[in-house]
């Protein structure tokens, strides 16, 4: 494994300070939630090692939502823990001693880009072969199924997605999630989707993938939609009883087991899934039109609508004087305004990633005036 730090998270708002931001427009989540805020008190647990799968009652209510069985799912420590359990046991490097150096099955990855950064910086650093399968703001960043189709070879492993899409918040139709799970079928290659922020969507919301095919894994977590990501809870899911117990064993060997009081809290939220999910979705509904009134507004951005999460994904029509890192520093330290540029995502930086849920209605209102200040620069 050869680590790399990612943008992302150098230039992250935890690593900046938090106190010399105003308008935080960068997190990707919604409002971190609180003990407080959940009206949790937490009682004198004993603090043993846990089940290793994870509290049967908390997969149990995960189940229910994906309508799997419990012994389908396996808690880990965040969706970036399941990212990595999931990377580390499937993928390996692209070439290893083959004759002629040929490769095997395990050494390819065919990744949808822009992604999540773990989705791409794992494997890279694993030493997997990757065909990135690129989505396009003239596409609606919506897959192309044929041309990943045509990047599957006879050493492709998996295929990953995410959805709804990081950064753009955009979602596949049923009927492509459908069409991708038997394609990846018919090539006997794994599918995984990492559907963090499924619990948020302004339109139908899609089935659990895993619960469409064997081959199928899920990634989820309670950091996104739930606004919980200091808890370090998330999951895998997978029909597949042979690829559950391969995870389980990266799983012991990494942590043995989660957190009993991570895992307790975990259990007392999604015990109140609908009642805490349907108050977020009208919350984030009303903040999306917001945004799209921003948009609307100012004639320097355009966008692709988000149909889930609460990211989106703008683009900047002319580049700055100066030069674009010069633009984002002065954003920051003149108008307070931190947002996520392009380079996060491995896009060019006339991209930005706006998050919506994260902040206060006022800061976020501020914040897009400050984007917009600054815009008038150009």
């Amino acid at each position: 494994m050869r680590y790399e730090r990612m943008p992302i998270e150098i230039e992250s708002p935890e690593e900046y300070g938090y106190d010399k931001i105003k308008n935080n427009l960068s997190e990707s989540s919604v409002t971190d939630a609180s003990l407080k805020t959940l009206e949790l008190q937490i009682p004198d647990l004993i603090l043993l090692y846990n089940e290793h799968r994870g509290n049967t009652g908390l997969r149990q209510l995960i189940a229910k939502d994906a309508e799997v069985e419990h012994n389908d799912v396996l808690i880990t420590s965040g969706a970036a823990g399941a990212l990595f359990i999931i990377a580390t046991s499937q993928l390996g490097p692209g070439v290893i001693g083959q004759p002629g150096g040929s490769q095997v099955a395990g050494n390819h990855l065919v990744v949808v880009r822009p992604n999540y950064a773990t989705n791409l910086e794992t494997p890279k650093a694993i030493g997997c072969d990757v065909s990135h399968m690129e989505v396009t703001f003239e596409t609606g960043f919506q897959p192309d199924l044929d041309a990943i189709a045509s990047s599957i070879k006879s050493s492709t492993r998996m295929v990953s997605v995410t959805c709804p899409h990081n950064p753009t918040g955009i979602s596949m139709s049923l009927k492509a999630l459908k069409q991708l799970v038997t394609l990846t079928k018919e090539r006997n290659v794994l599918l995984l989707v990492d559907e963090t922020y499924r619990d948020i969507s302004y339109v139908d919301k899609l089935p659990v993938a895993a619960s469409l095919g064997d081959h199928v894994i899920s990634v989820s977590s309670l950091s996104k939609s739930f606004g919980m990501p200091g808890l370090r809870i998330g999951w895998i899911i997978t029909r597949n009883k042979a690829l559950h117990e391969t995870f389980l064993a990266a799983k012991e060997q990494i942590s043995i087991s989660c957190s009993v009081i991570d895992e307790w809290v975990a259990e007392q939220v999604l015990s109140k899934r609908e009642e805490i999910l349907s108050r977020t979705q009208k919350e984030m509904s009303e903040r999306l039109l917001i945004v799209e009134a921003w948009i609307e507004g100012e004639d320097a951005v355009e966008w692709v609508k988000p149909t889930g999460g609460v990211v989106c994904f703008p683009r900047i029509k002319k580049d700055p004087p100066g030069g674009w890192n010069n633009f984002y520093q002065r954003l920051l330290s003149e108008y307070g305004t931190c947002v996520g540029p392009g380079h996060w995502f491995g896009l060019p930086d006339n991209y930005f990633r706006l998050g919506y849920g994260w902040p206060t209605r006022d800061e976020l209102t501020a914040g897009m005036n400050a984007i917009s200040s600054a815009l008038k620069d150009l």
